[in-house]
C-alpha cells in the first residue's frame, strides 16, 4: 500500500503513530494531523484564501502530515471571527480553495476543511493587529448573533437568533460543506468548540434560551444535531464528518466531558464519524490546568464513554508522546498546532526518531533525509 511505513503489519506492533487509518472512503497515511490554525490573512476582506494559505497549508502536506485541516472557515459573513477570515459561502471562495487542495493531495495528504460560525465572538480585529478587540460598525464591523443577547466579556452585545435565523445557520453550514466537497476537500469538520456559536448553544453558561434550543441537554444539542444531519445530507455518504468539541468549560455547572460524550453519541447517530477534542473558550476567568497533553484525558473519556473515534490535541510536542497516546488507546490520532508551526516537517522527523521508514519524503528533500 502506498504510504505504508516499513514494518507496520510485519511484526512491528509498538509504532502506532505511522499506521494508516481509514474513515469511510478516506485513508490517512498516518495519525499526525494538523489542527485548525486561524491565520487572519485574507487580503480583501472577501473570504478568499491567498498565497499565504497555499504555502502555510502546503508546507504541512509536504512535511508528511496525514491530514491537513484548514483554519475555521466561515459559513457566512456574519460568522467570521474577523474581517480577515477565510470563507466558504460563495463560489469564488470555493474555486480559490481548489488549488490549495490540489497541492495538499499532490503531497499525499488528506485535505480537511473546518467550517464554523463565530457567534458572539465575531466582528473582531485580528489578534496580532495594532489595535485588538471588537471592530466597530463604522470600521467595517457587524452585529453578531448568539443564542441569547448576552455579550462575551469585552465584546459587543449580540442579537439573539430567532427560529428563522437558526434555520439559516443550519442551511449555511450545509451549503459550506457542499462547496468544500466540490472544492476537493476529503473531510468536513463542524466547529462546535472554543466558545463559538455552536458551543454557545451547547454551554448552559451561555445559552439562556427557553425554547426548543435551550434548557435541557437535548435542546442545547439540537442546533449541532441539525447541522450534522444537514451536512451529511448535503455531502453524501462517502465523505467523513468530524465535529470539534470543547469537552469542558472548566467551570462547575458548565459544559463538561460527560455531556460531550453523550452528545457525541447523538452526533454519531446523526452522521458524524470522528470527534476532535479540545476545551474551553465559552467564558472568561477560568483556571485551566496546563501541562503536556493536558487535554488527552478528555479525548480518552469521550472515546470510551461514547464508543466513538477521537483525536487528542493540546501541548503534544514529541514523537514518543504522540505515539504513546495512540498506542495506549487514548485517542485514534493526534492533532498538532504550535509544534507543526515551529517545524512543518515534524512527521518526517518523528518517523526517524521512532525508527519507522516511510516512503513519502519529498524527493526534492531526500538529500536531507537522516540515515
Amino acid at each position: 500500500m502506498p504510504g505504508m511505513p516499513r514494518g507496520i503489519g510485519q511484526g512491528v506492533t509498538d509504532i502506532h503513530l505511522f499506521s494508516p487509518h481509514t474513515i469511510r472512503s478516506v485513508t490517512f497515511r498516518n495519525r499526525v494531523w494538523v489542527t485548525p490554525l486561524c491565520q487572519y490573512s485574507v487580503d480583501r476582506e472577501d473570504g478568499v484564501p491567498t498565497d499565504w494559505h497555499l504555502v502555510h497549508l502546503g508546507s504541512f502536506a509536504r512535511g508528511g502530515a496525514g491530514l491537513v485541516m484548514t483554519e475555521v472557515t466561515a459559513i457566512n459573513p456574519v460568522g467570521r471571527i474577523s474581517a480577515e477570515d477565510t470563507g466558504m459561502w460563495n463560489d469564488e471562495q470555493r474555486d480559490a480553495w481548489r488549488r490549495i487542495v490540489t497541492f495538499i493531495h499532490s503531497q499525499g495528504a488528506v485535505a480537511g476543511m473546518q467550517i464554523g460560525h463565530a457567534g458572539r465572538k465575531g466582528s473582531q480585529r485580528r489578534d496580532w493587529g495594532p489595535v485588538p478587540g471588537p471592530r466597530p460598525l463604522e470600521e467595517g464591523g457587524w452585529v453578531t448573533v448568539a443564542p441569547s443577547a448576552t455579550a462575551f466579556p469585552g465584546y459587543d452585545e449580540p442579537a439573539a437568533l430567532d427560529a428563522a435565523g437558526i434555520a439559516a445557520v443550519v442551511a449555511d453550514f450545509a451549503s459550506a460543506a457542499r462547496r468544500a466537497v466540490d472544492a476537493g476537500f476529503d473531510i468536513v469538520e463542524v466547529h462546535a468548540a472554543h466558545g463559538y456559536l455552536v458551543h454557545q448553544f451547547l454551554s448552559p453558561l451561555v445559552n439562556q434560551r427557553t425554547d426548543n434550543y435551550g434548557g435541557s441537554l437535548e435542546n442545547r444539542a439540537r442546533l449541532l444535531l441539525e447541522i450534522v444531519t444537514a451536512v451529511r445530507a448535503a455531502i453524501g455518504a462517502e465523505t467523513p464528518v468530524f465535529v470539534r468539541f470543547s469537552a469542558t468549560d472548566w467551570v462547575e455547572g458548565g459544559w463538561d466531558e460527560h455531556q460531550t460524550a453523550t452528545v457525541a453519541g447523538w452526533a454519531r447517530d446523526a452522521g458524524a464519524d470522528h470527534f476532535d477534542i479540545s476545551s474551553g473558550g465559552a467564558v472568561t476567568g477560568v483556571k485551566i490546568p496546563i501541562f503536556a497533553g493536558y487535554q488527552v484525558p478528555l479525548a480518552e473519556h469521550v472515546k470510551h464513554a461514547a464508543a466513538v473515534e477521537v483525536n487528542a490535541v493540546g501541548l503534544i510536542t514529541e514523537a514518543k508522546q504522540a505515539n504513546d497516546i495512540i498506542a495506549t488507546g487514548q485517542a485514534d490520532a493526534v492533532m498538532m498546532g504550535r509544534e507543526l508551526m515551529r517545524d512543518p516537517h515534524f512527521p518526517l522527523r518523528a518517523a526517524h526518531e521512532l525508527g519507522v521508514e516511510i516512503d513519502y519524503w519529498p524527493p526534492q528533500y531526500r538529500r536531507a533525509q537522516p540515515k
